[in-house]
């Protein structure tokens, strides 16, 4: 029977772990994923080891070298991943051994402690880095949508009653306001992400003269003015996952607001509203019902939502109890993050699909917006600019509106003579206010739904993106 190998830390246990707690502990089944980072931040390091003279140029040379190899073989899926090594540090470790016998040093004036916090610092700035690019993607193909539909009218909604008529537009402008913020958000932990822990150990650094600037330079851990940038307390480097709360966060934020669209577009995609049809290719059919085309994209956008937010919230649950500095369980927080990391950039290109390829019905939007209630406010306006105060004037609608209900009429038409009967200052003019176009090129404040609005913020967009 075979030998079977001593595990890196096993000098002062007189047996091996047992298969079941080989079992239970090792987390090299998913955090193998980390081993692009782990070779990058391997190299670094013994970069920095020949640097302060604890590694002869020629074991550098052996060492990298052997790194290389063990990298095309993680590329093509050769390397055998062993539970009996725990995680991807001493996996590759255990491997490059095999390859020379330098690697034996690679780990002098470390901890799998701050290895760990760098190389998750590196997939950070990646992960960041690639969900920022899906979302500008995403924003892209709204702000398509929304310069093909600048005249299209619909009424928007409060309660999911019909409250005040807005342009398409003006509706897929703000969803591009929400995700321009989540851009922001992992913006702000990209840059968090950018301060290098290597060189903390495992609580307390190290009695070697280490060089942590060089390293922190070797994996492009600096500013904009090319200046190191190295974290500045070891037990907060090797215990902080707030960066792990903070990209889980931003993935929640952007799942809510991926579901509310998709929760939008569902309605208007319903027949009893018929906004907007949906592409083919986002949709199926029933197994039953021939005539079904489901939204199944937008549904199963809503409900990923849910399982994303559940990643953050188990990593708050996890992280809330533990004491200073490193406790195993921290090894929890790496397949929450992944799978929040891989669904969001599925989430997002589903949805900038589907977007993309979605039509607005003109006929059934110009229906619905035709709505005369849908301008009652603005009637209330119109007795304001006329010296009524507004609560007046709200009451006055009020009573036109429930007039309206009782003569079984639309709003603007009610009889002349019972609509100036309300108030004085209702004037020959007030069913003018009923003009949509009116009503729109009315509105042109800052923010607002009006034409010239809407090209500004359009414009401003597709700068920001460009």
């Amino acid at each position: 029977m075979a030998k079977k190998a001593q595990a890196t830390w096993g000098g002062r246990f007189s047996k091996g772990p047992a298969e079941l707690m080989l079992a239970f502990s090792e987390s090299v089944s998913f955090d193998k994923r980390l081993a692009p980072y782990d070779i990058e931040v391997n190299k670094a390091h013994t970069a920095m080891l020949q640097h302060i003279g604890l590694l002869t140029k020629k074991e550098l040379r052996d060492i990298h070298k052997g790194l290389d190899t063990l990298s095309k073989q993680i590329a093509k899926d050769e390397l055998e991943w062993k539970a009996e090594f725990e995680d991807v540090h001493m996996n590759i470790e255990q491997a490059l051994t095999k390859i020379t016998p330098a690697a034996a040093k690679m780990h002098t004036a470390r901890s799998r402690n701050d290895q760990v916090a760098t190389d998750v610092r590196l997939f950070f700035k990646d992960a960041c880095g690639q969900v920022i690019a899906k979302l500008q993607s995403l924003l892209q193909a709204i702000l398509d949508i929304a310069d093909q539909n600048q005249g299209v009218y619909i009424p928007g909604y409060t309660h999911l009653q019909r409250a005040q008529p807005v342009s398409v537009a003006h509706h897929l402008l703000a969803y591009v306001e929400m995700f321009g913020r989540d851009i922001k958000r992992f913006e702000e932990v990209l840059e968090n992400a950018n301060w290098c822990p290597l060189g903390s150990g495992a609580i307390a650094g190290t009695t070697l003269p280490i060089d942590r600037e060089f390293t922190a330079k070797a994996l492009g851990f600096v500013n904009s003015r090319g200046k190191a940038q190295v974290t500045t307390n070891s037990m907060d480097s090797v215990a902080d996952r707030d960066l792990f709360l903070d990209f889980a966060h931003a993935c929640s934020v952007t799942a809510t607001h991926i579901s509310r669209v998709a929760e939008d577009v569902i309605i208007w995609n319903s027949s009893e509203f018929g906004y907007v049809e949906l592409p083919d290719a986002f949709c199926t059919g029933s197994s039953l019902m021939p005539q079904k085309k489901n939204p199944d994209s937008l549904e199963i956008l809503r409900g990923k939502s849910g399982r994303i937010i559940g990643n953050e919230q188990s990593l708050f649950v996890m992280v809330k109890g533990l004491p200073l500095t490193y406790n195993r369980d921290l090894q929890e927080d790496k397949p929450q993050v992944f799978d929040s990391f891989d669904q969001i950039k599925l989430c997002l290109d589903v949805l900038a699909g589907t977007v993309a390829g979605m039509e607005f019905r003109v006929d059934r939007c110009s229906d619905a917006v035709s709505d005369p209630a849908l301008l009652a406010t603005d009637l209330a306006d119109y007795l304001v600019e006329r010296g009524v105060a507004f609560r007046d004037a709200h009451h006055v609608v009020g009573a036109l509106v429930a007039l309206a209900e009782k003569l079984d009429c639309p709003l603007h038409e009610v009889p002349d003579e019972k609509a100036k009967a309300l108030h004085p200052k209702i004037g020959d003019d007030w069913v003018e206010i009923f003009d949509l176009q009116r009503a729109m090129k009315a509105r042109e404040g800052i923010g607002m739904p009006g034409p010239k609005q809407i090209r500004k913020q359009l414009a401003r967009w597709h700068k920001l993106l460009a």
